[in-house]
């Protein structure tokens, strides 16, 4: 039994995102990698599941994509208040084709999860961090849905 109750937790409380894009997967990558980008964010990890698991376990499965988003002033910040944050970074943002020409983006914020996890602390100067790569997220996210 797990210590908290799943369904008790808000996408808010998360910080939860997720948007829709109708372009073909390869395309879409770009897109949100572009995006994060131009919030702010670099990408120094990505990798593809899929083809890995598609390559190692014959998964067949389809496409599907992780972003490791990173903004380093955040993650500094983020570190000078909680080493064992690290453990939840970089950032991801995950892309996967639902359908043919529909593609799903999703991305929580591991500066919320990790005060939930009671692995950052549960200050103001957190809380600020939190607001801080919020707005970073939500501008990503306003230009995604744009597209």
């Amino acid at each position: 039994m797990l210590p908290i109750d799943p369904s008790a937790i808000d996408a808010e409380d998360i910080g939860e995102k997720r948007a829709t894009l109708t372009m073909d997967h390869e395309a879409a990558v770009e897109h949100v990698r572009e995006t994060f980008a131009d919030a702010g964010f670099g990408v120094p990890v990505e990798f593809s599941p899929a083809e890995l698991l598609n390559e190692k376990v014959d998964a067949n499965r389809d496409p599907y994509y992780v972003l490791g988003a990173c903004n380093p002033a955040m993650a500094d910040r983020a570190l000078d208040m909680s080493m064992e944050l690290g453990g939840l970074m970089p950032c991801n943002v995950v892309v996967w084709e639902e359908e043919p020409g529909v593609q799903q983006v999703y991305h929580l914020s591991i500066m919320r999860a990790g005060r939930l996890l009671g692995i950052a602390p549960d200050s103001g100067e957190w809380a600020a961090l939190c607001a801080d790569t919020g707005e970073m997220v939500d501008e990503a996210f306003a230009t995604l849905d744009s597209a």
